[in-house]
């Protein structure tokens, strides 16, 4: 007996691979290997200390192992997540052993493991037949978690009330079930009866449950009641519920609690860090939330996927290209670069920060593309103005079986409205109506945006009629519609018909789209009625965008006096884009005084505006004054200022040209300057005068030439 206790007495001694395998021999060198407690302890130190392999073997070594080896073997397979095996071995024991209540809860977990409900109910069967419900809360609670993570809370409930006395193992499954199948309000009932009982006290594991629930509620002044619960029971100091807490204060936007309670932790690991810095960067604090990261590298804490996301996330919002660069470093250092989590926030830091080179780039080397990093390379394309770019990553996207969801179909119809192509906002109308997106009412939207920007207004209309559930995005969008091809008369009576027989409130959006309609049709007094019924009907505050058009209506009427009482009577800041509007009205109606005086407030806000310099400059060249003329454009020059042609697109048979003015390029060049010649001297010897600036337009060439030949599909659109 002394020799077996001795032995006993090494087992406490083991601490390493090559200590267990010492020990081993020893067994077998005093026979102690067939001792059935002595072969579950060695089983026990090879789980801990070897691989699941040389476990294995051992097992297979023991000519008697006993229940307690099995479950050593079993627990083994399963603490390893190899739960097939785990169930496999479970089978192969019932054959020659009959498993206790471990041995159950093992296979459970393994079912739990797999989300094998089917065999998990066998099991529960054989409970129900071999032993007392209430005789083994193990068990118990190996049910509830099973049924609860494949989603079965009712099954999971039954089980809960057949045990008269639950522990805190198992109020902690139900809470955390419910939790984590998005019921957070029954989460709640269940932890506040669990208090009310008395019987138990939660631990730490409870309230961490119990503190995601109210995350997804999320509900401050609960959750500060829950604080006020983790410090009165001691669990204050306890990493996991603190960095439970500081992910509800993070959640409900409660950044200064987040930040006092994080600056009083005692312990802080990456997630701490990393809450603290996802709450700073999803609460609007992208500064501090730079600050804490670059705080965290300082202090030599290896940051996790969700600081580095937060991070990047933080960059996007501040347009930080230089910080995003660094933590693109850090992220290559770390190996998370290639991660779909981390690629898909670089691509949406570098696109926002106006570099689509890097995200496409880093796109392609991406080893697994998700719906979402695709989403996100094709946003950013659209944000980018790369319409084209963004159609053939929208047909890459198709080729390889990724759906589409409505958001991405928004996307590519704003890109379809970009580019003015008829016939592809055609196609993609047939594709969002075999995905069965044509009731989505931002869909709708878009698409009756896109064939209105893309020249074929009876097709928006014929969308905007098929919609049965139309809302206020609906109406604007088709009112802006007709505002788009100057039709001011029918985007006011569409204006009237909602107001009348349906129950849409007009918004801001609304009033902007209508006002914008009677602007392009110089409608100045309807425009003065809908402005008056837009502040004193619905008394909605305008924007600058709506006093903007205001003026830009006057302006284009040359009711300049107007304008400026609107300008003085603003209940808002007066922004560049009023300056600008008042500007191009003096250029229009020969006001260089007035335009002087709209242009030093203008260059206040923005003096590398080209495109109002030179707007000024043609303003003083109207007047022939030269000199103003040329200092403008010798200012110009010298900043290194450009204007960025504006570029046409015509679909013609299906083919799509492009050109910008002044273009020398285009193949049918010859033939269209031929042509311009020709048309010259047509209507000279009719008695017309051409005015040519600047070069030849061939844009307006383009639609003489659609015009002259009647092409079927013509659409110009000016991007």
């Amino acid at each position: 007996m002394k020799r077996r206790e001795r032995v006993l007495d090494l087992f406490r001694l083991c601490s390493s691979c090559s200590s267990v395998i010492q020990l081993h021999s020893l067994t077998i060198k005093t026979g102690f290997v067939q001792d059935s407690f002595i072969a579950a302890k060695l089983s026990n130190c090879y789980v801990k200390y070897s691989s699941l392999e040389a476990t294995r073997k051992l097992f297979d070594e023991t000519l008697q192992p006993t229940v307690y080896i099995w479950n050593s073997l079993l627990k083994c397979y399963c603490m390893k997540k190899s739960y097939v095996e785990t169930l496999q071995l479970f089978r192969d024991m019932l054959s020659v052993e009959i498993p206790d209540q471990a041995t159950i809860s093992i296979a459970l977990k393994a079912c739990s493991g797999l989300l094998e409900l089917r065999y998990g109910r066998m099991l529960h069967g054989f409970i129900k037949k071999k032993y007392e419900m209430d005789s083994d809360v193990f068990v118990g609670s190996a049910l509830i978690d099973m049924y609860t993570k494949s989603g079965r809370m009712d099954a999971a409930l039954r089980v809960f009330e057949e045990y008269s006395d639950p522990d805190t193992v198992m109020w902690t499954h139900i809470i955390t079930g419910y939790q984590q199948n998005g019921d957070s309000y029954l989460a709640l009932d269940f932890f506040s009866r669990m208090l009310m009982e008395g019987h138990v006290s939660p631990d730490s594991v409870t309230l961490v449950s119990i503190l995601s629930a109210y995350a997804q509620l999320p509900d401050l002044m609960a959750a500060s009641c829950v604080h006020g619960f983790v410090i009165k029971k001691g669990f204050e100091n306890v990493l996991s519920v603190c960095n439970a807490l500081l992910n509800v204060y993070s959640k409900s936007g409660s950044v200064v609690s987040a930040a006092t309670l994080f600056r009083k932790m005692e312990e802080r690991d990456a997630i701490s860090w990393a809450s603290m810095v996802s709450c700073y960067a999803h609460n609007e604090a992208a500064d501090d939330a730079l600050n804490l990261f670059n705080e965290m590298m300082c202090k030599r804490v290896e940051p996790n996927l969700v600081s580095v996301i937060s991070a990047l996330q933080a960059c996007e919002a501040m347009c930080n290209l230089e910080e995003g660069k660094k933590i693109h470093e850090v992220a290559v250092r770390k190996g998370f670069e290639l991660d779909v989590f981390v690629s898909t926030a670089l691509i949406d830091m570098y696109m926002f920060c106006s570099s689509p080179d890097e995200a496409m780039e880093l796109f392609e080397r991406m080893p697994k593309k998700d719906v979402v990093s695709w989403i996100a390379l094709l946003n950013g394309c659209v944000q980018n103005g790369m319409a084209y770019k963004s159609m053939e990553v929208f047909v890459n996207m198709l080729s390889i079986k990724i759906q589409p969801d409505a958001i991405l179909m928004v996307k590519i119809l704003t890109s379809c409205s970009e580019l003015g192509v008829l016939q592809q906002a055609m196609c993609l109308h047939g594709y969002v109506i075999k995905c069965g997106f044509e009731d989505h009412s931002f869909v709708g939207a878009s698409l009756i945006e896109s064939y209105s920007k893309c020249g074929s207004l009876h097709n928006a209309i014929k969308v905007f009629k098929a919609i049965d559930d139309k809302d206020v995005v609906i109406w604007s969008t088709m009112i802006a519609g007709y505002g788009i091809h100057g039709k001011g008369r029918e985007a006011i009576d569409l204006f009237n018909s909602m107001v009348k027989i349906s129950r849409i409130k007009p918004n801001n959006v609304t009033f902007l789209s209508v006002l914008s309609a009677c602007s392009h049709a110089g409608l100045v007094k309807e425009g003065m009625e809908i402005f008056n019924i837009m502040v004193n009907e619905y008394q909605l505050i305008p924007e600058l965008n709506h006093y903007a058009i205001m003026v830009d209506l006057f302006g284009r009427m040359g009711e300049l006096d107007k304008a400026i009482e609107v300008i003085n009577d603003m209940h808002v800041a007066v922004g560049p884009q009023i300056w600008g509007a008042l500007i191009g009205a003096c250029r229009i109606h020969h006001n260089t005084k007035l335009g002087k005086i709209a242009a030093s407030k203008l260059f206040g806000y923005d003096s590398s505006h080209v495109g109002y310099l030179i707007l000024l400059s043609n303003m003083h060249a109207v007047n022939k004054d030269w000199d103003n003329v040329l200092k403008l454009r010798s200012m110009i020059k010298r900043n290194n200022l450009s204007k960025v042609n504006g570029q046409s697109a015509i679909e013609v048979k299906s083919e799509v040209h492009s050109f910008t003015v002044d273009d020398r390029f285009h193949p049918l060049g010859e033939t269209i300057r031929g042509l311009l010649r020709s048309l010259e001297a047509t209507m000279r010897e009719e008695g017309c005068c051409i005015r040519r600036r600047m070069g030849i337009r061939y844009d307006v060439v383009f639609v003489s030439l659609c015009k002259l030949f009647s092409f079927s599909k013509c659409i110009l659109v000016f991007v």
